[in-house]
């Protein structure tokens, strides 16, 4: 069983910042990628940022210059720094890991999801 716990959502305004935490826990035997996904009111579920176990990072060209991803220290937590936000930004946000388990093999596990609100 492996559990993803995203913290660091919350109401800004626009052109302020968060920072999204993820962490993966449980009996995990490699981490592929961790990804962050983040859906808006009536919208469509979309793929934010992506970091690969080497490290690579990919994002959305909405988000390339204005957000980070990057790993903690502990592979298995991964953090979006998120600048200059603006309102349609606002969404909520899901941690997503591919993760390697022992007998089970590769599958993504998603978090419970995160609100991000950015006020204009």
């Amino acid at each position: 069983q492996v559990q993803l716990v995203e913290s660091g959502g919350g109401l800004v305004q626009a052109g302020g910042s968060l920072r999204l935490s993820c962490a993966a826990s449980g009996i995990i035997f490699k981490i592929n990628a961790m990804s962050w996904y983040r859906q808006a009111p009536g919208k469509q579920r979309e793929l934010v940022a992506t970091i690969t176990s080497g490290g690579s990072t990919n994002y959305v060209d909405s988000v390339k210059g204005r957000f980070t991803m990057s790993r903690g220290n502990a592979k298995n937590t991964v953090y979006l720094e998120m600048n200059s936000l603006k309102p349609e930004d606002t969404a909520v946000f899901y941690c997503v890991a591919n993760v390697v388990t022992i007998g089970v093999g590769a599958r993504d596990y998603w978090g419970q999801g995160t609100q991000v609100t950015v006020s204009s």
